[in-house]
């Protein structure tokens, strides 16, 4: 297995495409923890995301008792939290906080449930309305020369919100998590159907891929293999059975499963561009690691994106 790296946007860092989500480790044992994590390192992936709220915090907080009880060095890997939403008790998000006050809590908090003196990033996780963009450059600057945080990015945020962001700081936004793949195509539908009335072709995020392209910074793919707005999974959903279909046929071309090449069509986009791969199974792991050992042909990515229900104009 042939682990491909990108560039974290203008950064020096040099990432794993396939990317290890920890949102669902909360219900897990330590030593299970451990092999998933030391499984992730084995197939070549260094980079580990997880955010402040995931399970209220368990998650965060039991990635750093596996990592602690590991063999993994954490010099060798990339850590990613994530901060901003503030959830009520009953789990729900509550409200967006962009705060100097909050970031700072929260990251000195994220950092102690982890056991980790510094992330390598830090992404501000949805957009608050009412955010300083002013103040949030200020803790930027602090976090860093705290040495708390290397570097800084988004998640969910529109072309707009982006630029206006980056207009304060002093340092580029790396990275954007986005939802993305066969079953939540919007960034790729709007350019492809432009100057058409269709509902591919209404624009939803202000031309996201493009300028993420243009910008040079890497697109996170959260959530890949889920359809719609948390519905769930297509891979082998009786939902899709022409894109099952079409995915098995290039599953059996290339010797993987359809989970590698749902991976693989995320990462033909000419763009850098990481995959978060949120399983908690090794095999499963292993099976998504393997879209990086073969390139989709044109034709094979354009036949998929079809067989997802997006007819070419």
């Amino acid at each position: 297995m042939n682990m491909r790296y990108t560039e974290l946007g203008t950064s020096n860092l040099r990432v794993s495409e396939i990317a290890l989500g920890l949102m669902r480790i909360s219900n897990k044992t330590t030593e299970e923890v451990v092999e998933l994590l030391e499984t992730a390192v084995d197939l070549g992936i260094n980079f580990f995301d997880l955010a402040d709220i995931y399970a209220g915090g368990v998650s965060e907080q039991k990635f750093g008792e596996a990592l602690k009880a590991s063999s993994i060095d954490r010099d060798k890997i990339l850590v990613q939290t994530k901060t901003g939403i503030v959830q009520r008790t009953d789990g729900q998000n509550g409200m967006f906080d962009f705060s100097k006050e909050h970031i700072l809590k929260t990251v000195d908090e994220s950092l102690q449930r982890m056991q980790l003196d510094y992330v390598d990033t830090l992404l501000l996780h949805r957009p608050d309305a009412l955010m300083e963009p002013a103040e949030i450059a200020e803790t930027f600057n602090q976090l860093r020369q705290e040495g708390k945080v290397r570097y800084f990015g988004i998640s969910n945020m529109n072309r707009y919100q982006t630029e206006y962001l980056q207009s304060f700081l002093n340092t580029y936004l790396v990275t954007n998590q986005l939802q993305f793949g066969l079953g939540h195509t919007g960034m790729v539908d709007f350019g492809l159907f432009t100057n058409m009335d269709v509902p591919e072709g209404h624009d939803h995020d202000s031309g996201l891929y493009p300028y993420i392209q243009q910008t040079g910074m890497t697109l996170q793919a959260w959530s890949p293999y889920q359809f719609g707005n948390f519905s769930g999974v297509f891979i082998d959903n009786p939902k899709f059975p022409e894109l099952n279909a079409e995915m098995e046929k290039v599953a059996q071309n290339h010797g993987v499963t359809k989970n590698a090449v749902a991976s693989a069509w995320i990462l033909r986009l000419p763009a850098s561009t990481q995959v978060i791969a949120g399983t908690t199974k090794p095999s499963r792991l292993k099976e998504i690691a393997a879209g990086t050992d073969f390139e989709l042909s044109k034709g094979e990515w354009y036949n998929l994106y079809q067989a997802s229900g997006h007819k070419l104009p």
